[in-house]
């Protein structure tokens, strides 16, 4: 099974969406700052995790969280203003 993941920076808000097999592992790595793209944004937060049967079908969810309409559906859901 393939993930997809969407992780919110504790310290800005900004989103990150990403792909795994072990979304836990993924986490950790995140916020140990072994990726650059987020290393400067830790601590990071999981909201949220859709499993998928193959990479491809993984890819294209990715791809779509991605793009202009998939970041305004994840703000959208996630904004800090849409909680209660």
């Amino acid at each position: 099974m393939i993930k997809v993941y969407i992780l919110r920076s504790l310290v800005d808000g900004r989103y990150y969406v990403g792909m795994t097999e072990d979304e836990i592992r993924r986490l950790k790595e995140h916020n140990r700052g072994k990726m650059k793209s987020t290393k400067g944004y830790r601590p990071w937060e999981m909201l949220e995790v859709e499993v998928y049967e193959t990479r491809v079908q993984a890819r294209i969810r990715e791809k779509y969280l991605k793009s202009g309409i998939g970041k305004e559906y994840i703000k959208g859901k996630w904004s800090r203003s849409s909680i209660g």
